[in-house]
Formats: structure tokens, C-alpha cells, sequence
């Protein structure tokens, strides 16, 4: 199997251990396979560095979402796979948001519409997965959806107390600033926009600290496997 775009390896250590066979790891980033066990190669997703119908099988996950040209992609998985191509997508367009801190799911919902709106690649793709493999050229798709949950609640670790510092201060939502401007939000609504962000903060600090606050943010993917 080959993992294209296995960044520091999350998908490759599950197909190594759940599945048979060799998995080999190809990443643009040569500093990101540093973290991952070989076999790995160094390569492009438009231009694997292999010849035609190499691998049983050619998978990705959240990496279409990140391509100017996914379908092209795809069609090079193709040309190096002699059986399945199969993707791991999310539909980033269709996050929830259920808190515990009255308006932290409104202003997520907000803020995620707004840089959406930026993004020069399509990070909803997940849920047109069938016809992006359709137009690739694969054949027999099949389709199915999960719901991936990722929760905070009590006891909370360093990750949540950081993401909730990240919130108040506003460093988490300036990260994407650019992006949502280039959206067509305004300097002025953006500002508005963070200083409601870190008072929802400070209130997701002040429910840590009673040891009440619960998030939970289900993204959806969608997983698809077509035919060479």
C-alpha cells in the first residue's frame, strides 16, 4: 500500500498495524518523514515517484482537501495503483459545535464560514467524494460516512487548557485573519468578531476552573474506494 501525503505517518502506523502487507509513506516533506519508520519516499502527490500499477492499493487521508487540483491527484494514484485507490476525507463545511459556554457554537460556526470563504482549495470535498473518484476514472465507489468526535471535558490536559488560553487571548483566530479578510470580511467585522471570540474565552476559562466546561466538535469524512 502506498500512504500518499502521510505527513508525520498517523495513517501509515494504523495501516501497518491493522493491515497486511507493506505500507510505504510518501510525503512532499522530507522533515515530516523524519518522524515516521521507513519504507518512505520523498515525492510529490501530481507526480509519484513510481512507475504505473506499483501498489494494491493507493490511500490518503485529509489530503485532498489541501489540493488545488484533487481530481489530478487522483488520477495519479491511478496510474500507480493495479487494484483500489481509496481517500479519507472530511466535509469541513459541515463541523458542529456543542459547548457547555452559551455562544461558543455560534461564533465557531461564524468564524468557520468566514474562512471558508478564504480558502483557495475545497476543504468540503469530503462529501462529493464519489463523483471527485467518478471523474478520475475509477469505477465500483462506494461511500461511507463517519462522524469523528473530538470532546473536552473533565479532568482537562495541556492541550485543553491551551486551547482554551488560545481562545481568550485571540491568537488562535488571528492565525486565520488573512484568510478570512480574503473572504470578504472586513478589518472591522474581524475585529469584532475576535473580541467576542476571547470573551467567549475567558468564559470557557472560567467554567474550566470550575470544572464544568464540556466541548464536543464533530467533523465529518467520508470514505471512498473506487476500482482502477
Amino acid at each position: 500500500m502506498l500512504d500518499v501525503g502521510s505527513g508525520t505517518g498517523a495513517l501509515t502506523r494504523v495501516l501497518r498495524a491493522e493491515a497486511a502487507g507493506d505500507v510505504v509513506a510518501v510525503d512532499a516533506d522530507p522533515k515530516l518523514l523524519d518522524h515516521v519508520e521507513g519504507p518512505t519516499v520523498v515525492g510529490d502527490a501530481f507526480r509519484l515517484p513510481f512507475p504505473e500499477d506499483t501498489f494494491d492499493l493507493v490511500i490518503c487521508q485529509a489530503l485532498l482537501i489541501n489540493l488545488p487540483e484533487p481530481v489530478d491527484a487522483l488520477r495519479e494514484f491511478a496510474r500507480v495503483s493495479r487494484d483500489g485507490v481509496a481517500v479519507i476525507e472530511p466535509d469541513n463545511g459541515s463541523v458542529t459545535v456543542d459547548s457547555t459556554v452559551g455562544g461558543e457554537s455560534a461564533l465557531a460556526g461564524q468564524a468557520r464560514e468566514h474562512y471558508l470563504a478564504g480558502v483557495d482549495t475545497d476543504v468540503t470535498l469530503g462529501s462529493d467524494a464519489e463523483s471527485i473518484l467518478a471523474d478520475a476514472g475509477l469505477d465500483s465507489i462506494e461511500v461511507t460516512r463517519y462522524d469523528h468526535d473530538r470532546t473536552i471535558s473533565p479532568p482537562y490536559d495541556e492541550a485543553d487548557v491551551e486551547s482554551a488560553r488560545r481562545k481568550a487571548s485571540g491568537d488562535g483566530l488571528a492565525t486565520d485573519r488573512e484568510t478570512m479578510l480574503d473572504g470578504g470580511l472586513t478589518a472591522d467585522g474581524y475585529d469584532s468578531l475576535r473580541q467576542r471570540w476571547r470573551q467567549m474565552g475567558r468564559d470557557v476559562i472560567e467554567q474550566m476552573a470550575e470544572r464544568t466546561y464540556e466541548r464536543t466538535e464533530t467533523v465529518p469524512f467520508y470514505v471512498a474506494v473506487g476500482q482502477v
